[in-house]
């Protein structure tokens, strides 16, 4: 069950708009396969009623309407109702699973606890709704309060409850205990379905997961990403992935869209993840030694089952000081490239030393790194000769370009809000002369070296939608907008290159 929209939204700064919610629950049933997911809590806003009641319409179209639930509370006729009126039919009640909880929080016995609980319990049978309960804090009162746990069950358990949901609550228990404890649980109610839920407070959610499944647990709570409370919760792609390569488990999760979603989720979410994510980040599928190269492409050597075609992603080699020939090799072959030996070593001497100075070298940067110590005109398709760019508080920039493109000169202006958007203005009114336009920006990132001074060179990182694939170009200035300027000029000579190739085969399409 993926709980990214009710428990992963407890995420500090974390707020999923009704839109966002309804696209991200499709994707998590109808692309992903989750089997059920869990979308809000019960009394929340307008807002949320209506996102949820968008879901439910969906899922009833689209044959998930099981599969959508919501937290309720023990309120007798409230929650119950508020979920009836969004066109729910599951409902996953709150109750208090450790004796500390129900004493200090609620104010009451576990005898007054019980008898809210079938209150709501049957209410909300009569309205038609499956019934899940969570047992609140469990792990804790598993720990400290024992016969309160076991008298809870032995309560609830004939009370046509569907899932009884054991959380970790504060993500205090290690593997060892998650098996002990709910071996003990399923052993002392084998007629019922446990739900584990874990919390990652230990970085130990994917190993309690294993132990869970371990003990005898079938249903286990997820989130992408590792969003919740805290540390946040488990996270599907490393639990998915875990389960069926060390547990050899058998899923229906469809892993090629784990990394599409995680960027969804990542985009509305505005949390981003760490590059060396497993399996998500950004990083994960680069090589970077030399050494490592070399055994791919000798035989795989430095493959494992966790190979990037499985998630719909491909194998990097980095280019920096610990390249060597194979890695330089790898990025010539994904590029359609060719270099004499000699050449080949030339271009691995610059790209050491680029990586010595700690500069960032991308696939993109290789065929202008070839071009410069080459010595070739291959990628100077378009080269700016000249450029002025005004910027005034509360006035349209302006910008005059003098640029070289395919051997001729031309002249250009722009303005708009930004030099680089000025700048954008005035290149576009001369591209299209030549048969191409710039593709449209996907991401646009400044950064400058931590502890940098007022000098400090700035990179700037554009990612375009060139329409079957995301291309990113850096540019480094000590001008932010001028670092910008430079990417986008990389960007307009790598696809004039495209362009000019495809003529040679006489492919007279343009490239947008």
């Amino acid at each position: 069950m993926d709980t990214t929209l009710r428990d992963g939204e407890q995420t500090q700064g974390v707020s999923f708009a009704p839109d966002e919610k309804v696209n991200i629950a499709k994707a998590l049933l109808k692309s992903l396969r989750v089997d059920r997911i869990e979308v809000a809590s019960a009394r929340v806003s307008e807002g949320e009623k209506q996102a949820v009641t968008n879901i439910n319409d969906w899922a009833k179209q689209e044959g998930f309407a099981g599969q959508v639930e919501v937290l309720g509370f023990v309120d007798h006729t409230r929650s119950v109702d508020w979920i009836v009126e969004t066109g729910g039919n599951v409902i996953n009640l709150l109750t208090k699973g450790s004796k500390k909880h129900c004493r200090e929080q609620l104010n009451k016995s576990l005898a007054e606890h019980l008898d809210d609980i079938k209150k709501t319990v049957h209410y909300a049978h009569q309205k038609g709704l499956t019934v899940n309960v969570y047992l609140e804090d469990w792990s804790n009162g598993y720990h400290n309060s024992r016969e309160y746990v076991f008298s809870l069950m032995d309560s609830m358990k004939k009370l046509g409850i569907s899932h009884f949901m054991l959380p970790d609550t504060l993500g205090v228990m290690s593997p060892d205990e998650v098996f002990t404890s709910l071996s003990d649980m399923c052993n002392r109610y084998p007629e019922v379905i446990f739900d584990f839920h874990p919390h990652n407070d230990y970085g130990l959610a994917t190993a309690n997961v294993m132990a869970a499944v371990r003990s005898g647990i079938s249903d286990i709570h997820c989130t992408i990403n590792c969003l919740g409370e805290r540390a946040g919760n488990a996270s599907l792609a490393q639990v998915a992935v875990v389960l069926a390569d060390k547990m050899h488990m058998q899923l229906g999760i469809d892993e090629t869209h784990i990394v599409r979603i995680s960027k969804m989720v990542e985009n509305f979410s505005g949390k981003w993840i760490a590059a060396n994510t497993p399996i998500i980040g950004a990083d994960v599928f680069t090589q970077t030694a030399g050494i490592h190269a070399d055994g791919d492409q000798k035989g795989g050597l430095y493959e494992s089952k966790l190979k990037p075609e499985r998630f719909s992603r491909r194998r990097k080699y980095a280019l920096g000081k610990m390249s060597g020939k194979a890695s330089l090799k790898k990025n010539l072959e994904q590029l359609g490239m060719n270099l004499s030996e000699e050449n080949q070593k030339k271009v691995l001497a610059r790209i050491v030393n680029l990586g010595d100075s700690k500069q960032v070298i991308t696939a993109e940067d290789l065929p202008f790194i070839i071009a410069d110590v080459l010595e070739t005109e291959d990628y100077q398709h378009i080269k700016l000769l000249n450029c002025s760019i005004t910027s005034g508080l509360e006035l349209e920039s302006t910008v005059s370009i003098k640029v070289k493109i395919s051997g001729d000169t031309r002249l250009a202006s722009g303005c708009g809000n930004g030099g680089f958007d000025a700048f954008i203005d005035a290149i576009n009114k001369i591209l299209p002369d030549y048969h191409y336009s710039l593709p449209p920006l996907a991401d646009y990132e400044v950064r400058i070296p931590k502890g940098g001074h007022t000098s400090a060179l700035t990179e700037c990182v554009i990612t375009w939608n060139c329409g079957d694939k995301m291309r990113k170009t850096r540019g480094v200035h000590s001008n932010q907008v001028f670092a910008s300027v430079a990417a986008a000029l990389k960007m307009i000579n790598i696809q004039l290159h495209e362009l000019k190739q495809n003529c040679s085969l006489g492919n007279q399409n343009e490239i947008h």
